[in-house]
């Protein structure tokens, strides 16, 4: 079983930037792909950024060259770091693990605010 914690929400001024972060429990380095996903209220659920252990990654169009998807391989880490942030971003935002041998798990999410 794996087990995602994430931190880094919070309350941010338009304009502003945040970082999230999700670590994940497993004590191997056998996943597929790491992702961050947001819900706001009255809406689906989508992706934002996806990141393979190998380092490619791909965005929702709404967040091209506003945030970064990153990872730290050895500490089962990924990172979301929001810039610029937009009153269209308030969402909460689940981390997504996924791997061939362990399975597809989600984090408790995590909220972000972003009001004047």
């Amino acid at each position: 079983q794996v087990q995602l914690v994430e931190s880094g929400g919070g309350l941010v001024q338009p304009g502003g930037s945040l970082r999230l972060s999700c670590t994940a429990s497993s004590s191997g380095f056998s996943f597929d792909y790491m992702g961050w996903y947001r819900q706001a209220p009255g809406k689906q659920r989508e992706l934002v950024a996806i990141i393979y252990r190998i380092g490619m990654t791909r965005y929702a169009n709404s967040v091209k060259g506003r945030f970064t998807i990153s990872r730290e391989n050895a500490k089962n880490t990924v990172y979301l770091q929001m810039n610029n942030l937009k009153p269209e971003d308030t969402a909460d935002y689940y981390c997504n693990y996924f791997s061939s041998a362990e399975g597809d798990y989600w984090g408790q999410g995590t909220q972000v605010t972003v009001s004047s």
